[in-house]
Formats: structure tokens, C-alpha cells, sequence
């Protein structure tokens, strides 16, 4: 029986821009690819390896073109709207008990600070879960298999208890390696509320 339900942000609750946030990084910086230390820094930065301001002073050291501001922007473009109706979903949720809730989400400050400014029902959205894991504050991101024997050992669950969705393949692959029930959503066609009318019931 399911009694954990685990949720990634990006894409599940709030709307992504991936392809256009990767086009609008590749026009500011004048490349066709991300250079190898880019890659680098950015995943070090979303798990607090890197500092916001060691992270912004890489960005305008390599491309001295660039303020602040322009990197802010750029980091940020991938972050779009955030549905009222998926609160109105996760809200239930929270009240009906029947669950408990977990978010689990590879972001970081300048991410976060970004949707509290913008998303005036944020602290009511991160109030609905047990627990709001972020990459950056855990320093373990998806896809490894130490961020979900991490959550799963905090919380002492057992995986075939849980329910993990999320956008991203690999993540799901591996949840589902370790034996929690995965959904991996594909944003284009599906939405998080309507995940109890699932062809393959779980609940």
C-alpha cells in the first residue's frame, strides 16, 4: 500500500522552459555548446558546492561581457508559471492526511529566490509537505542513488510504500531500481492532479 507520496517541482508543480532556457544561455554566451566547467559548475552549484556569488563571479569571469544581472536572468529564464491549481491539489492532499508528502527538487537559491518573489503562495505550496528537500540545502542530487537512500532513511520508509513522480527519466529509473513506485511524467500531455486516474493504479 502506497503512503509516501514524493514530488519533484520542476515541471510536476511549476512550469519549466527547458529549450528555451537552454537557447536563451546558448545566444547570451555566444556558443553552441556548454563548455565542460560550465556543466561542472552548474551541478556543483546545485549542491552547494558553489556559492551563489562564486557561481555568478565564474559566469562573469568567462564571459566578462556579462553583469550579474544578465547571469541572474539567464539562470532564472527556465522558471515559468506556477498553476494555482496544482496548490488547490497538493492542498487537499495535505488536508485529506492520507499521505505523507515529500518534495524532492534539484534547485537552488537563486531558483527559490526567484519563485518567492514571483509565486505569492509559495510558503503556502512548501507548507503542504512533511518534508521540502532542495539539492542545494541537502547537497545530494537526482538522478544518485544516495538522495533517495537519503530520503528513504530520514523518513524510515520502505520503497515499495512509496510514490515518487518526476519529469525526468533517469530520476524515475532510478527510484524504480531501488523499488518505489514511480510515475515519470510527461509534461506536455499530463498534469500532477491527475495522477490518482492513472491507467496502472497504485492507490
Amino acid at each position: 500500500m502506497i503512503d509516501t507520496l514524493i514530488f519533484d517541482f520542476g515541471d510536476v508543480f511549476i512550469n519549466l522552459d527547458k529549450q528555451g532556457a537552454m537557447q536563451n544561455a546558448l545566444n547570451l554566451f555566444k556558443t553552441d555548446t556548454f563548455d565542460d566547467d560550465m556543466i561542472k559548475t552548474n551541478m556543483l552549484y546545485e549542491v552547494g558546492k558553489v556559492s551563489t556569488e562564486e557561481f555568478i563571479d565564474f559566469y562573469t569571469s568567462k564571459f566578462s561581457y556579462l553583469n550579474k544581472n544578465q547571469i541572474i536572468e539567464a539562470w532564472n529564464y527556465i522558471l515559468k508559471d506556477f498553476p494555482e491549481y496544482r496548490l488547490k491539489f497538493i492542498q487537499q492532499l495535505a488536508e485529506e492526511k492520507r499521505f505523507k508528502l515529500i518534495l524532492l527538487s534539484n534547485t537552488n537559491d537563486m531558483h527559490i529566490d526567484f519563485i518567492k518573489s514571483n509565486v505569492s503562495f509559495y510558503e503556502d505550496f512548501k507548507s503542504c509537505f512533511d518534508q521540502f528537500y532542495l539539492s542545494q540545502e541537502i547537497q545530494l542530487r537526482k538522478p544518485n542513488k544516495d538522495i533517495f537512500d537519503f530520503v528513504l532513511e530520514s523518513n524510515n520508509l520502505k520503497p515499495e510504500h512509496c510514490f515518487f513522480v518526476d519529469d525526468t527519466k533517469e530520476n524515475t529509473d532510478m527510484a524504480e531500481s531501488l523499488g518505489i513506485k514511480v510515475w515519470n511524467i510527461d509534461e506536455t500531455n499530463e498534469d500532477v492532479i491527475n495522477m490518482f486516474n492513472l491507467k496502472n493504479k497504485f492507490f
